[in-house]
């Protein structure tokens, strides 16, 4: 099985390691709430064509690594991630509302986002590499 998944006209391999904390980093992703966000995220992201590789809910942040196609961008992905599950929380865990700081924001604003893919030094050297292999081929097939 290829690790690469199919579009109709690519061919996509886009694993991101993302990183997103609560309001102020409070520790408030526990018990039932830490439960709700895990399976609300793991549904928005099946929902958009994601596919979660690992999923690390914390007390005060969010790890995530996904495979997102790359027809959705990662701004995009992160405001549907965290303003679904804003909104839903708040309508869930209706004692959320009550505390002053929150306001209509359950997240902080922004994210750590960090791709995962091969080996920087492997990269480079297919790069550096690969037009010596293509004249080698070419010699090759002159030659015969």
């Amino acid at each position: 099985m290829s690790r690469f998944k199919k579009l109709a006209h690519t061919i996509w391999h886009c694993q991101y390691h993302i990183v997103w904390v609560p309001k102020y980093r409070y520790r408030i992703l526990t018990g039932p709430i830490r439960e709700w966000v895990h399976e609300a995220l793991q549904s928005i992201c099946s929902y958009t064509g994601c596919e979660v590789t690992q999923l690390n809910v914390q007390q005060d942040h969010v790890h995530l690594i996904v495979m997102v196609p790359p027809k959705l961008s990662i701004s995009d992905f992160m405001g549907r991630l965290k303003g679904q599950t804003s909104i839903k929380l708040f309508k869930s865990f209706k004692e959320l509302r009550k505390k002053p700081y929150w306001g209509n924001h359950f997240w902080a604003k922004g994210y750590c986002v960090d791709t995962i893919g091969l080996d920087a030094e492997m990269i480079e050297k297919y790069v550096k590499y690969q037009e010596q292999k293509e004249r080698y081929i070419e010699q090759l097939e002159l030659g015969l």
